[in-house]
């Protein structure tokens, strides 16, 4: 069964100040809170076809928010991104954000409280799980009284101990890269290592400077692993995830999972299911590691390197669109454990100037990405309201991306949202039409079996060139189910119609068993119910399914024996 995944950025999602500041604080730019997602929010996601919200940036992490009235120590600005910091610099695996909270004392039961909302509307609950790195002023401050803190019984004057949970610079201070605030007054002796593999003391101001690097059992220096007896840092991971499972989430959606040993999660994977049954997401760019964290125990894994790249180039080098059956003819049949999406936290907004410039631009892609598998498919706040990314913020430039590091808010989204009522009522109908394409496509994932439980055929090989095809702008489908088929063609021209003929080999009909039923059948767009083709099964091989696509145009066509 497929799943659907709205990534809801908490700071962000329930943000209704729109008199924005640059570089402003949370009192002048808002903020959003976990009551904020509301249960007429969760009705309009339950009804777009959600099934799961993985909730963003919930964990407490370093931030230039004071919160002291309430016993959490001031973070040094100068090793904080952003006014509201990254959300990927955790500060307390075992507490949430107090700037999520209506009362930042109450946070955690705030938390719990929305958990509980989203699971009464028959959805699951996603947190990010971030283990490969934590805020160079890491101090749990709710943590159970039973619980070590990360790197309180480290030997700090050792580059590597396999049971140190850092990795150590000795005799060397950490030297913070030009920021925003400078001079720096922060001090850190000796140097810890940096959260993306480096290894010196001065990192630049690319790099993750704000965070340290865990150590996982794997000396830097030689590569050799200590892996028995299990690492202390292994053991900590395992409290931290089953605490958040204990308090109802579903699974994590896990931060750079490869960038952690993967021998590391087989043991805690199979440690965590022996009392839940957490579902994983795991964030990896690299192909070649998808099988490994597959036979560790991982349900998904990002497809950035696939049908995400795919698509770019498409939209932004002219590639054709044939190329996409390149996605599913690397993944050696694991397509339906990929995540795929055309938006997250970390890429441009499909809408904003950098990218497509018109979200209805994103209408086939996303198609291809959903449609194609039963695989996860990932939503991003405001994406399907057309959010764009506006303008730089602050430590965030004017990038195309919505900023994870400042107190923001998203404009189109707030026009759904009106001012907590979620009920549509300011969105332009252009904001509704795609709005209600987005409904379609997401439910036709859920309700439609060829799509549910459905066989994948790609007709590309058996529509070239040379026939009354347009693979430059084209790319079209089959999904089948036992005797329900569907078939599905989009077109990538922005301005130009396309008027083809869809040709479905002889092999196809083999495979679909579609040769065992009468001749006359007819194609009917479910998209469109006007759009209605008729065509010979005997001949469609050779004379195909004609159809007309106007520009960005997505076709669903249900197809079934004629009535006579």
């Amino acid at each position: 069964m497929p799943i659907n995944i709205y990534q809801l950025f908490v700071r962000l999602f329930g943000n209704k100040n729109n008199n924005f500041v640059f570089y402003g604080t949370k009192q002048m730019n808002g903020c959003g809170t976990f009551n904020d997602v509301n249960d007429a929010a969760l009705k309009s996601l339950k009804k777009l076809g959600i099934t799961h919200i993985w909730l963003t940036g919930i964990i407490r992490h370093a931030t230039k928010t004071a919160y002291t009235e309430i016993g959490i120590p001031n973070s040094n600005p100068n090793i904080v991104k952003g006014k509201a910091g990254s959300p990927y610099a955790v500060n307390d695996y075992y507490d949430v954000d107090p700037d999520l909270a209506s009362d930042p004392e109450n946070r955690m039961q705030e938390f719990q409280e929305l958990v509980d909302r989203i699971h009464k509307q028959g959805m699951k609950v996603l947190i990010d799980f971030i283990p490969n790195h934590v805020a160079r002023q890491y101090k749990s401050v709710v943590k159970p009284e039973s619980v070590v803190d990360l790197g309180a019984d480290d030997d700090s004057t050792q580059a590597f101990l396999p049971n140190n949970n850092f990795y150590y610079i000795p005799n060397e201070t950490f030297r913070v890269p030009k920021t925003q605030d400078q001079p720096s007054d922060y001090y850190e002796f000796p140097a810890k290592a940096t959260g993306n593999n480096c290894f010196q003391p001065n990192p630049s101001e690319n790099d993750w400077f704000e965070t340290i690097k865990l150590n996982y059992g794997i000396d830097f220096r030689t590569g050799k692993a200590y892996f028995d007896p299990v690492p202390d840092t292994w053991l900590k991971m395992f409290d931290i995830a089953s605490f958040w499972l204990s308090k109802g989430v579903d699974g994590f959606r896990v931060d750079m999972a490869e960038m952690v040993p993967v021998p590391f999660w087989h043991w805690l994977i199979a440690s965590l299911r022996e009392k839940y049954d957490p579902i994983l997401l795991a964030e990896i760019y690299h192909p070649n590691l998808y099988a490994d964290f597959f036979e560790a125990g991982f349900d998904y894994v990002y497809d950035k390197e696939g049908l995400y790249t795919l698509l770019e180039r498409i939209y932004r080098y002219g590639e054709t669109a044939e190329t996409l059956s390149n996605s599913w003819k690397t993944l050696d049949g694991h397509d339906n454990k990929m995540c795929r999406f055309l938006e997250n936290h970390d890429e441009q907004r499909v809408a904003s100037k950098q990218f497509l410039g018109d979200a209805f631009h994103a209408k086939p892609g996303f198609a291809c990405a959903a449609l194609m598998h039963p695989c996860a498919v990932l939503v991003y706040n405001g994406q399907e309201v057309g959010e764009d990314g506006f303008v730089a913020t602050g430590y965030s430039g004017d990038d195309g991306r919505t900023t994870i590091f400042d107190y923001a808010s998203m404009p189109m989204h707030q026009k759904w949202m009106n001012e907590g009522r979620f009920d549509e009522k300011q969105m332009t109908s252009k904001q509704k039409s795609l709005r209600k394409f987005y409904t379609e496509i997401l439910n036709l994932r859920l309700q439609n079996k060829t799509f549910s439980e459905g066989n994948f055929y790609d007709l590309m090989w058996a529509n070239p060139w040379y026939t009354d095809f347009d693979p430059k702008y084209n790319f079209a489908f089959l999904r089948y189910y036992e005797t329900q088929y569907c078939l599905v063609v989009v077109n990538f021209h922005t301005t130009a119609y396309r008027n083809i003929r869809v040709k479905i080999p002889e092999d196809a009909l083999i495979l679909t068993k579609m040769q065992l039923n009468q001749n006359n059948w007819q194609a009917k767009d479910l998209l469109n119910s006007e759009n209605v083709v008729t065509f010979d099964l005997k001949t469609v091989a050779i004379e195909g399914i004609h159809v007309v696509l106007k520009p960005l145009q997505v076709a669903v066509f249900e197809l079934k024996p004629q009535l006579i």
